[in-house]
């Protein structure tokens, strides 16, 4: 029996949308991070980076070699886990009858995952505590999303140092006089909303209007109900 392989993906956008990038990493037999490659991809959503970041890593494993796939955004998770199967039997659309988000990223996965051994694993983001191989991507697509330049280990480069004020698997980092983050509401959301200022799409797929109340997610900003349950579009 062949052994997994361990590997973990995350996206990063500075504004969502804004400047963004997608990271992978893959552990090595000891389960440190053997080798790992981050690239740029100009102005792009959260959502965005996080899709793009597993298409990149699903493109490098072996599909001969089942795979544990650690992630910590719970939209591209629900995506692949949850949502991915009525989406492809309604022609790629949601429950409510709206096209899927990502589509073409979405079926581009779709493809990838087709006849693969592949776990999915839901860690959760920004953690003292938190899995090692999911910081490291984490901290390699930040910098690569604000320097909007590839880096990798096939390059000989050094995986990037945390940012500043984030919390990393070995402890946690906060700048001098910052404030502690809002404790978290129900679903992750926390608590913040507002007016949106422009048109955009929540995490379940579906979009909201310039001026609708929306809601600080993990994934970003959307429906209120969608930030205090988690729930999605399929």
């Amino acid at each position: 029996m062949l052994e997994r392989i361990i590997a973990a993906c995350d996206g990063a956008s500075k504004g969502n949308p804004g400047p963004a990038a997608w990271a992978w990493v893959i552990a090595g037999a000891d389960g440190d991070v053997e080798r790992w490659e981050a690239g740029p991809l100009g102005r792009a959503t959260n959502n965005v980076a996080e899709l793009t970041a597993l298409e990149r890593l699903l493109q490098v494993l072996d599909p001969a070699v089942p795979a544990q796939v650690r992630m910590d955004s719970q939209y591209a998770m629900k995506a692949v886990t949850t949502w991915l199967p009525g989406w492809r039997r309604k022609g790629w659309k949601t429950s409510a009858g709206t096209p899927v988000a990502n589509r073409d990223l979405v079926v581009r996965i779709d493809e990838l995952l087709t006849g693969r051994d592949v776990e999915f694993v839901h860690t959760p983001a920004h953690r003292a505590d938190g899995d090692r191989l999911n910081d490291a991507a984490d901290r390699a697509a930040s910098h690569s999303a604000r320097t909007q330049r590839p880096i990798g280990s096939a390059a000989g480069d050094d995986l990037p140092p945390p940012e500043p004020g984030a919390a990393t698997a070995g402890g946690r980092s906060r700048p001098a006089g910052a404030k502690p983050a809002r404790k978290p509401g129900p679903g992750g959301s926390s608590g913040r909303s507002l007016k949106a200022r422009f048109p955009g799409r929540c995490r379940c797929g579906r979009p909201y209007a310039k001026g609708e109340t929306i809601a600080k997610n993990p994934d970003g900003w959307g429906h209120p109900a969608c930030a205090a349950t988690g729930a999605g579009g399929a």
